[in-house]
């Protein structure tokens, strides 16, 4: 296999596809980064088993689908390993079986990961080439969906009754109805059937506010609010194998929804080009970091992803720390200008970043993405240099929203990885000072 010609694939989440010279198909994976993984199999031998080494002799081409998670990755792999049978997806296991997600025809059911099929015991779901991504993709569902995930639960309320994860239907025997209603919705999100259950939902919600239960009608609406999000092209897997496309037409749609939302609420851009995000992680003010990511055109450039340790206050105050990490920012002017600079938070962060972009005269547009109901804080600077705020609500699935959200989250991701570093090495040195 020729490495210059996988120079070109590309840094996102998605699956890799090895074919032979007949394009017959050898083996399906899945990567965080695919160029990165794709490239690994063609390291130094010393670095490889007999098996890998004997699938890369018979690789001539390589074919990816690229999405937006690793939980997409996940799924759309199980469902092309399932399609297709490749051989070396079966010789690399070692001869294990796959896993599967069994919910238990038990009177009580349950859900479970199981490595062998009976069908008078369970319905499955799979087979999935790697278990800790079940565990991954059932934790994602059951903050929807809660489930019972042991046999025989004892009659009391367990710790996931208490964060909304499980049902505990032997203390509540009179939620069982309910339980098995949620199940269904499950079993046809496992089998990517979104539209059966937003039909299912809203049926239920209708009944609920027919009876005036208008507590339950609004729980089944936040439901249906997540399933829009994770069935979303953000998290769809099942269309990417009909579609390989869909990766690049749903950012170019993410692009177009938020520039609309700029458009309505008078935010002027030229361009989205460079969107960079700021996110502050700190416990008390204690080994504060800052995380800076850089989305171009709407992907994530981690080439130009910076982290700053916090050097100025060591008590809590997030609105100080961003001016700090924003004027440490400016001083880069080898950095490309931003079209858009995101901040987490809501009208303080926001206003502390306008006043560093005020003193060194930069015009750039400022926005903030305030947390748990992810309204967009939309500044308006008065001719006087007063400052006005306005919330803008979307739908919660709103494509350009979740390119605002998924930025976001990365800024999060990599701000606290920094900061939980950090405190290791704290520890680390504490702890070497006792010996």
């Amino acid at each position: 296999m020729n490495k210059e010609k996988l120079k070109s694939l590309p840094t996102t989440a998605g699956v890799y596809i090895f074919k032979d010279k007949n394009a017959k198909i050898l083996y399906v994976g899945k990567a965080k980064d695919i160029k990165k993984r794709v490239f690994s199999y063609f390291a130094k031998p010393s670095n490889l088993d007999a098996k890998t080494l004997l699938l890369r002799e018979e690789v001539h081409k390589v074919e990816h689908i690229p999405v937006s998670s690793e939980i997409e990755a996940f799924l759309l792999e199980a469902s092309l390993i399932k399609k297709y049978k490749p051989f070396y997806n079966i010789k690399l296991s070692d001869d294990k079986s796959y896993p599967y997600i069994c919910i238990s025809k038990t009177k009580i059911p349950y859900v479970a990961i199981s490595r062998k099929k009976n069908s008078q015991t369970g319905e499955y779901y799979g087979p999935y080439p790697n278990v800790l991504d079940v565990k991954t993709v059932l934790r994602t569902i059951r903050k929807i969906f809660p489930y019972q995930s042991i046999k025989n639960h004892p009659k009391k309320r367990c710790l996931f009754n208490h964060i909304g994860m499980c049902p505990c239907i032997p203390f509540f025997p009179q939620n069982l109805f309910e339980y098995k209603s949620n199940l269904k919705k499950m079993k046809a999100f496992l089998k990517g059937d979104k539209e059966k259950v937003l039909n299912l939902l809203l049926r239920e919600q209708k009944k609920y506010i027919k009876d005036e239960k208008f507590e339950k009608a609004s729980m089944v609406q936040k439901q249906i609010e997540q399933v829009n999000l994770i069935t979303s092209d953000n998290y769809q897997a099942f269309r990417y194998e009909e579609r390989p496309d869909l990766y690049y037409e749903r950012i170019k749609n993410e692009l177009y929804d938020l520039k609309q939302i700029f458009q309505t609420n008078n935010i002027k851009l030229t361009s989205l080009e460079r969107i960079e995000c700021y996110d502050i992680s700190n416990i008390q003010g204690k080994n504060a970091t800052a995380s800076l990511v850089v989305f171009i055109k709407g992907h994530a450039s981690k080439k130009d992803y910076r982290r700053f340790k916090i050097k100025l206050k060591s008590t809590p105050d997030d609105f100080f720390m961003i001016q700090e990490v924003l004027l440490r920012r400016l001083k880069h002017k080898e950095w490309q200008t931003p079209n858009l600079i995101v901040v987490d938070g809501g009208k303080g962060q926001v206003g502390a970043a306008l006043k560093v972009l005020f003193l060194h005269d930069t015009k750039i547009p400022v926005i903030g993405l305030a947390k748990k109901e992810e309204i967009i804080i939309v500044p308006a600077v008065k001719n006087d240099y007063s400052v006005s705020y306005a919330q803008v609500r979307v739908p919660f699935a709103n494509p350009g929203l979740n390119l605002l959200k998924r930025i976001r989250d990365e800024a999060h991701r990599f701000a606290i990885t920094y900061h939980r570093l950090l405190r290791q090495k704290k520890f680390l040195n504490e702890e070497l000072h006792k010996l």
